[in-house]
């Protein structure tokens, strides 16, 4: 009969057999892999030939003098502005309804190209024709619609 194991011993490795297995797996993936590899390496060698990695080396040198141009510049009042304008009308579209926003739109983009096709006919619009112009509905609707805007728009300034 067999002697009972009543010790287990672990295996220890060498830090000189740990790092040549290692080497034997980066040689066994290199070998799967060989031609991604060397499409990594002609990529490579393309970016130091235009200086990439000369230019990006020198950037993370002056990484602290990018920074403060950078700073310097997002500080500037335009910026600024420019930043809280975009906020501002962030926060005002949010309220707004986007269905109505979307026909909003669509009816800009067909009064636009309305509008193109009397510029081409080169017609001369006399008083006459504004005010039967206001008998047709569609017209009518858009000057309802466009004094009542002025009229909120009054409203919300006032305050």
């Amino acid at each position: 009969m067999a002697i009972p194991i009543s010790t287990i011993q672990k295996e220890t490795k060498t830090e000189e057999q740990v790092k040549l297995e290692k080497l034997e797996e980066l040689k066994a993936l290199l070998a799967e892999n060989e031609d991604s590899v060397s499409k990594t390496m002609k990529l490579m060698g393309e970016l130091n030939s235009l200086g990439v990695f000369d230019a990006a080396n020198s950037m993370l040198q002056a990484k602290e003098e990018i920074a403060k141009i950078a700073l310097g510049q997002v500080s500037r009042e335009p910026v600024t502005n420019l930043i809280n304008t975009m906020m501002a009308a962030g926060g005002a579209l949010t309220k707004a309804d986007p269905a109505f926003t979307g026909k909003l739109l669509e009816s800009v983009l067909a009064g636009t190209e309305q509008a193109q096709s009397f510029l081409k006919e080169d017609k001369k619009v006399g008083v006459l024709d504004l005010l039967k112009a206001m008998n047709d509905p569609d017209i009518n609707r858009a000057v309802g619609f466009g004094l009542q805007f002025l009229k909120g728009m009054g409203k919300e300034l006032r305050d």
